[in-house]
């Protein structure tokens, strides 16, 4: 492991605004100098100190739409959830430095998210330029397949909504069929093209680092906007 790699890790043991789980068969979260925290149910209470709705962005990476949302909507809270703590720790020194208090950050497997929040605790999920796994053996590690959905059902609230931004056609075309076939999920809205009419809503305006190099490739952003039901 490179040095800047361990000076990274070594700093984000100092944050206050990054949880992480270092053994997924032990799912226990360890915040600022290894202390153990039980934010299930409680992120509202113990982190942020308020009461308002929060949004979870999954594969956040870089935590770039974390951050950038915080910036925006001061009045709610964000999450931003990685496996990778050299990602994440760009986005919490960002969100540090900035004073961002509603926006925090979770080092853990998206399998895990019921592990670290209860049902309704979560308002919406952004899923922003995963990676599509394009082999059909894969199709089950995609972030929109049925496996996830039913992982998000455990920690959405009933109303909650699930936003997926990516280049890529055959991701695009998957969410739509299974939103399709699951008969407990709503389509609200999708878009081919974002960037070709006005944006549906204002958060879409944000383009990370890999969105700006599939636009710089001729690549069309697509969007699409869901409820899952219950």
């Amino acid at each position: 492991m490179s040095k800047n790699k361990l000076r990274k890790f070594s700093e984000l043991l100092t944050y206050s605004n990054v949880y992480q789980c270092f053994d997924w068969h032990n799912p226990v979260l360890y915040g600022k100098a290894m202390e153990e925290f039980d934010l299930k149910g409680k992120w509202n209470e113990l982190h942020f100190k308020n009461d308002r709705p929060i949004t979870l962005e999954l594969a956040c990476g870089g935590g770039e739409y974390t951050v950038n949302l915080a910036r925006k909507f001061p009045d709610r809270n964000f999450i931003g959830l990685d496996i990778k703590g050299a990602r994440i720790w760009k986005g919490a020194t960002k969100a540090m430095n900035e004073e961002l208090s509603n926006a925090a950050f979770l080092r853990c497997r998206i399998e895990l998210i019921s592990k670290f929040f209860v049902k309704g605790e979560v308002s919406e999920i952004w899923i922003t330029f995963p990676d599509p796994f394009l082999r059909d053996s894969k199709s089950n590690r995609r972030l929109t397949s049925p496996f996830f959905l039913n992982e998000y059902r455990k920690v959405l609230k009933q109303d909650g909504i699930v936003q997926l931004k990516t280049d890529d056609p055959t991701l695009f075309e998957f969410t739509l069929e299974t939103i399709d076939e699951d008969k407990k999920c709503d389509l609200i809205y999708q878009e081919n093209d974002i960037y070709s009419k006005d944006l549906y809503i204002p958060e879409l305006e944000f383009k990370t680092y890999y969105e700006n190099m599939h636009l710089e490739a001729g690549k069309k952003i697509k969007y699409v906007r869901y409820h899952i039901g219950e």
